[in-house]
């Protein structure tokens, strides 16, 4: 019986070892399918929330950064980071998805951490510093229903 035992567990032990390889052949047409499929998703990410942050990195033809995001009870506030190239004006506007709402520009973050706000839902400051600066968004502490939800923002930067 001991023998039978020492038999089994040798050939349990050998037959976990064995490693099975699998080759999956790709034709050709498969990878290009696949490629353009990588660079349409690339495109559909510009501009877009993550997690709590929208990083502006594309313009629209019209010059301006777009992007959505949303409001909610984990993310109750949105931080939105854009490069300044040149100095000028900036202008800001939130759109909420239903209209109207409780959500405003709360602070912008300059380059060399100093900072200024609140604002409305309307945002016009000038920007004096080139570098990265970061907007908050959130709703008014002092108004009632904080806003949840999806929002539109738009931002302009008119040079000097």
């Amino acid at each position: 019986m001991k023998n039978i035992s020492i038999l089994f567990l040798s050939i349990l032990f050998f037959s976990c070892q064995q490693k099975q390889t699998k080759t999956d052949s790709v034709s050709s047409s498969d990878s290009i399918v696949a490629k353009d499929s990588i660079i349409v998703k690339e495109n559909k990410v510009e501009n877009e929330q993550i997690g709590d942050t929208i990083f502006m990195n594309f313009k629209n033809e019209k010059d301006l950064y777009i992007a959505e995001g949303a409001l909610n009870s984990i993310h109750s506030r949105v931080y939105v980071k854009f490069k300044n190239e040149d100095l000028g004006e900036l202008n800001g506007k939130i759109i909420p998805a239903g209209g109207k709402g409780n959500i405003r520009f709360n602070q912008i973050i300059s380059p060399d951490k100093k900072s200024d706000g609140p604002f409305g839902i309307d945002l016009k400051t000038n920007l004096e510093q080139k570098g990265n600066y970061i907007l908050v968004i959130g709703h008014s502490q002092m108004a009632d229903n904080p806003f949840y939800g999806k929002f539109t923002v738009e931002l302009e930067n008119k040079k000097k």
